[in-house]
């Protein structure tokens, strides 16, 4: 799993009628801190996701099995909002805020 912020949007009016009604978001992978990484990837959203959310992206064979993706032509899907992150390191434990 990864995760990303959603940035974008993608509209698409040809295109292979598997993917009609589903929509496609563009992400940027982003750091555990919340910075961005390099790239980009377009996912199909399974969930709702809004604007600037922070969200799980799965990739290759798992986004085919996402809900609503069977035999789907599919490399990325959106399959979580995150509401929060916290990450354990020991005694200094950092806890990331919600929807950085």
């Amino acid at each position: 799993m990864i995760i990303a912020r959603i940035v974008g949007t993608v509209v698409s009016s040809q295109k292979d009628e598997r993917l009609l009604g589903k929509k496609l978001l563009i992400v940027r992978p982003v750091n555990l801190d919340g910075t961005d990484t390099s790239g980009y990837v377009v996912a199909v959203d399974t969930v709702g996701a809004g604007f600037h959310e922070r969200v799980l992206v799965v990739a290759g064979s798992s986004a085919r099995l996402a809900q609503g993706l069977k035999d789907t032509p599919v490399d990325a899907a959106i399959v979580g909002v995150i509401d929060t992150v916290d990450i354990d390191d020991g005694p200094m434990s950092k806890v990331q805020s919600p929807r950085s």
